[in-house]
């Protein structure tokens, strides 16, 4: 039987997503890869239990993510299964995440965040999860056939039946991200988070004005894909091989090439040295340099590099030489 660690909160700060109550771990597991139907459940369970003795309180996932058509649902499936079997008796410490919006099943209703989509959304992500209560849900992706009104008021009937306690947006663009926004404080609803690729090498969030809306209205940002794929760690200093796919939202990252990136990623390195830290440490510290980041949601399934990454917050200060060293070669 799992017993959680006496020293799971030793030397661990907590960062609030915007100026709300909501409270996250500042390096959070995601579940987007590797955690599906196609895993082994002992080996990810494994994960997982290590993850919250290290102080990480938070697990994010979404209904879409499994593996591909036939395993959709199932990541959530799992960590349902780890939260029944192991995780139960801390639920009240824990902070679990999940979206709706991308495909799920087949039917007009399987896809998008129309109101029957996000209430029968939510009803099935806890049934999956073993969970009475999420304590974020979020709008996956914006959905431009859907008006947002109806969404924002799915969600917003959603935390009031107590099926979440927060509700957040994933992939929202300023447009439609501020009008969201507005009409989640006509009704009082309590939004948090806007979940956003963004790392080192994509400064999207804040050149697109992004962080800033966020910051006005008292919330926070939360980064998917802060290592860029595996690109901000070791794995590619010696160069990136023709068969490797970059996510949608770093594709630019390759527009002068593959050597010219690989360059960028070794002198990136180097500063990352003179730090005592890693370049994966290293862009982890700077994603955290910014206080409307509440959290940066990792993806592994090794122990050891869960806890590699976990020693970025050993080093989360940059001096201005490094800061403009950094900028000099990221803008």
């Amino acid at each position: 039987m799992y017993s959680a660690s006496e020293d799971r909160y030793k030397n661990n700060s907590v960062r609030h997503a915007g100026q709300t109550g909501l409270m996250l771990p500042p390096i959070s597991l995601g579940l987007w890869r590797h955690f599906g139907s196609a895993d082994p459940l002992s080996d990810r369970r494994d994960v997982i239990l290590h993850a919250f003795d290290k102080g990480v309180f938070h697990f994010d996932v979404a209904n879409h993510y499994g593996d591909g058509q036939v395993g959709f649902g199932s990541s959530e499936q799992l960590l349902g299964q780890i939260l029944k079997d192991d995780l139960k008796p801390y639920r009240d410490e824990l902070v679990i995440s999940t979206k709706v919006g991308y495909e799920i099943h087949d039917g007009p209703y399987g896809i998008g965040t129309s109101r029957k989509s996000l209430i029968q959304g939510i009803n099935d992500s806890l049934q999956r999860l073993n969970l009475d209560y999420v304590d974020i849900y979020y709008a996956h992706r914006y959905d431009d056939t859907t008006p947002i009104e109806e969404t924002v008021r799915a969600l917003d009937d959603i935390v009031r039946s107590g099926k979440a306690l927060y509700v957040g947006v994933s992939n929202y663009e300023v447009p439609e991200l501020k009008k969201a926004i507005a009409l989640f404080k006509q009704l009082g609803t309590p939004f948090v988070l806007d979940q956003m690729s963004m790392n080192l090498l994509n400064d999207h969030v804040e050149t697109s004005g992004i962080a800033q809306v966020l910051k006005d209205n008292g919330a926070g940002v939360i980064a998917y894909g802060p290592l860029c794929e595996g690109l901000l760690s070791d794995r590619y200093l010696g160069g990136i091989s023709s068969d490797y796919k970059i996510h949608h939202t770093n594709a630019s990252l390759l527009d002068n090439g593959p050597e010219a990136l690989v360059a960028k990623l070794n002198n990136l390195n180097d500063i990352a040295k003179g730090r005592d830290q890693t370049l994966s440490q290293m862009s982890l510290a700077w994603l955290l340099r910014d206080p409307v980041v509440a959290s940066v949601i990792i993806g592994t399934t090794s122990n050891k590099h869960l806890d590699e990454n976990l020693k970025a917050l050993d080093n989360l200060e940059f001096s201005t030489d490094e800061i403009e060293q950094i900028n000099k070669l990221i803008k």
